[in-house]
């Protein structure tokens, strides 16, 4: 019996580092994460077909520029407001906003920034404008159940 590959349909584990281009680990998980190759899942493309054909133990990297990663830095998704404005609970640099436009849409917004008596929120995903290298490890393989 031959050895398990990353196939269409296969449960896939893996271990994964996110690098900026300054080398920075900006995620990491060493703790195996499940899913499911070739199906509904959240990985990037370039990163699943990276990993097909590959075997457990198996290292892959690839680069994504920010448009095929999380997209470009979007200046219209950041505000700034008077810290009067703004409840108590949120005042405090990382808290989560989540904010609804006119159509029902809702997103979620980050304070990434109190100067003085300003108070930024930013909608862009930590990430946007990144050009980042996925580092991935396969850990285990097996079929769908």
């Amino acid at each position: 019996m031959s050895d398990p590959v990353v196939s269409k349909h296969k449960v896939v584990a893996i271990t994964y580092s996110i690098i900026d281009e300054s080398g920075v680990i900006l995620e990491q998980s060493d703790i195996p994460v499940y899913y499911l190759h070739g199906g509904p899942n959240q990985m990037f493309p370039e990163v699943e077909a990276a990993l097909d054909g590959k075997d457990i133990g198996a290292c892959v990297e690839v680069v994504l520029e920010p448009e095929r990663a999380f997209g470009l830095h979007d200046p219209n998704l950041t505000f700034t407001d008077d810290m009067q404005n703004v409840p108590p609970e949120f005042r405090r640099v990382g808290a989560e906003v989540q904010m609804q436009n006119d159509q029902g849409e809702t997103r979620t917004f980050i304070v990434s920034k109190i100067e003085g008596d300003k108070l930024t929120v930013d909608g862009n995903h930590p990430f946007a404008g990144k050009m980042l290298t996925y580092a991935v490890t396969v850990a285990d393989i097996r079929d769908a159940t």
